[in-house]
């Protein structure tokens, strides 16, 4: 199908990201405020735009604790005020975990259709590595000084109330067939295929290096070097070494090695309507032709980039086959091949919504088309994604939706795919459209 533009068509006239390093790595230093401004500033930057055209700033950020200011620390604020971005110019930070980057987009393109906003800056930013440890329960306890509980919220990555994601996801890939096996080999063709783009300068379009610069206590410089690759990307991976690794926290298929790590990282994208940047006379990267924003039962959380993609194909009448590329982003390897086998399911993509969810949340949705399943995975994830770029959990959304339009300028076109879970099985999709 092809598509037809609209002068109120909601445009993407910038897109980059830092690179994504490693926890503990060459980016742990960085301050979580500072990490926006980078993307922000450099998203300005690589289009020449004034600041002062920014009407609002959309940011996702998952956690305050590493903040300055933990208290209400307004991070889109902060963050926007040091890229430049005049303070008369509203803007809101929001969690809604892994989602955030692409629901920001979402929101965003609601107060250009409202007439609020004619530019927005939208982004997330993430820092594993300056989440501190935690001691609670001490202020009205009167503890002494040496009966202290110290916690890290990070370990296990999940939330108390539920059983930890990876748990939660690995019990999925089960119930839908996805075996260790085949997610040990997802995993190390993550790593082949972003090597593979690397050395042939695909992340150049969407990345720009991070100069660091390391300064004694006095503030003078010691050592500077520039930060041109994504950290979490292994080259010398192995089949045979992830197969010996443990599944995490008793789960039965998710390891270490078929997941992605606690990275840094920030992204950032301007919109505006096409007319707007026709005005202004700046190259549309690419057309967003439909989002949506999905939530279903806390425990199945690998299912829902197909559901979120689903949403988007019913709403425009496309087709899964109208699609080009497929970016699902690989909390673990097991969420892009668990939503993959649903998208491969003819019944699952042509029955009723809502009675999908339903019998979703009762039972796996098991029907697939073995050989749809193949091809589709011909067009996933081809520069590969979270397990070799890293998963910086407010970013990813942005970042997929970069990485597929920039992977559709070098095809020729076309449409992709997009979509993301988040933390309790939150979802978002996308449908992109590049000319």
């Amino acid at each position: 199908m092809s598509f037809k533009k609209s002068k109120d068509d909601l445009v993407c006239v910038s897109a980059v990201r830092t690179p994504f390093g490693r926890f503990g790595g060459s980016m742990r230093d960085i301050d979580i405020y500072d990490l926006g401004a980078i993307a922000m500033k450099n998203a300005l930057e690589r289009i020449k735009m004034d600041p002062e055209l920014i009407d609002e700033v959309w940011w996702g950020c998952g956690d305050t604790t590493n903040c300055k200011d933990p208290y209400t620390p307004v991070v889109a604020r902060q963050s926007m005020l040091k890229a430049g971005i005049p303070p008369e110019k509203p803007s809101v930070t929001f969690d809604q975990a892994c989602i955030s980057g692409m629901d920001a987009v979402k929101y965003g393109g609601r107060s250009i259709q409202l007439g609020e906003a004619e530019i927005v800056m939208t982004g997330g930013a993430t820092s594993f590595s300056t989440v501190p440890f935690l001691l609670r329960g001490i202020r009205w306890e009167g503890k002494r000084h040496t009966s202290f509980l110290v916690e890290d919220p990070i370990i296990p990555l999940g939330y108390k109330d539920y059983a930890p994601v990876a748990v939660d996801s690995g019990d999925v890939a089960v119930e839908y067939g996805v075996s260790r096996e085949e997610q040990d080999e997802f995993a190390v063709a993550s790593h082949v295929k972003y090597g593979k783009a690397y050395e042939r300068g695909f992340f150049k379009q969407e990345m720009v290096p991070l100069e660091l610069v390391k300064k004694d206590k006095k503030g003078n410089v010691v050592s500077k070097k520039v930060l041109e690759i994504d950290e979490q990307y292994r080259p010398d991976v192995k089949i045979e070494e992830l197969a010996r690794l443990k599944p995490i926290f008793g789960n039965p298929t998710v390891t270490a090695g078929n997941a992605p790590g606690m990275n840094d990282g920030a992204c950032a994208q301007i919109f505006m309507k096409r007319e707007k940047a026709e005005q202004l006379g700046l190259d549309v990267l690419y057309t967003v032709v439909a989002m949506s924003s999905i939530a279903l039962q806390p425990r199945i959380m690998p299912v829902s980039p197909a559901f979120a993609i689903k949403k988007c194909l019913d709403v425009t009448g496309l087709t899964i086959d109208d699609m080009k590329f497929i970016e699902i982003n690989e909390a673990f390897a097991c969420v892009p091949l668990v939503a993959t086998k649903l998208l491969s399911n003819q019944r699952f993509l042509t029955s009723d919504y809502n009675e999908m969810v339903k019998e979703a949340s009762t039972k796996p949705i098991l029907d697939n088309d073995d050989s749809k399943y193949q091809e589709l995975k011909s067009k996933l994830n081809v520069n590969g994604s979270a397990i070799a770029v890293g998963h910086a959990n407010t970013a990813s959304g942005s970042r997929i939706m970069m990485t597929a339009a920039y992977n559709l300028k070098e095809n020729g076109g076309g449409y992709a795919a997009c979509a993301i879970c988040g933390g309790l099985t939150q979802g978002a999709g996308c449908i992109i459209w590049v000319e």
